[in-house]
């Protein structure tokens, strides 16, 4: 199995990061606007993108702590792998360690997940730090897959 991997810097609290995580309103702010659903843990919550989307069902939350997701739906690579936001205080910051774990193969949709989930990550630390993200369709796009 593959994973990505990525590690930021918020600079708010363990609090404001979770609650970002774990609203739909907090959700829509940095990753997509088109998010429904349930955010609760055995809800389903829904994320949609010009060229898809993707549900995960939510397995687990520890307030500012972690969230974890499985993908219940959404392409084919994607389906089964699940994503995990682990929160803890350091000085002023929060630091999220982001994992999207389980990938069959490195193929090169993974690469592109990799960059994406990046800019969604720094989208994440400017909605939290300023209480504007730049989600989706506001995001940047890095090729010709968005």
């Amino acid at each position: 199995m593959f994973d990505i991997l990525h590690r930021i810097g918020v600079t708010s609290s363990p609090e404001a990061v979770y609650d970002a995580l774990t609203t739909i309103d907090g959700l829509a702010g940095w990753w997509t606007e088109d998010t429904t659903g349930d955010s609760e843990v055995g809800g389903v919550a829904r994320f949609r993108f010009l060229p898809g989307g993707f549900d995960m069902k939510v397995l687990e939350t520890k307030p500012a702590e972690r969230v974890l997701w499985e993908v219940v739906d959404g392409p084919e690579e994607w389906i089964g792998t699940q994503v995990r936001f682990e929160l803890k205080q350091e000085d002023d910051c929060t630091i999220v360690l982001f994992r999207h774990l389980g990938w069959r193969e490195p193929v090169e949709f993974m690469y592109h997940c990799s960059t994406k989930w990046a800019s969604y990550l720094l989208s994440l630390k400017k909605y939290v730090e300023t209480g504007t993200g730049d989600p989706a369709p506001r995001d940047v796009q890095i090729s010709n897959w968005h």
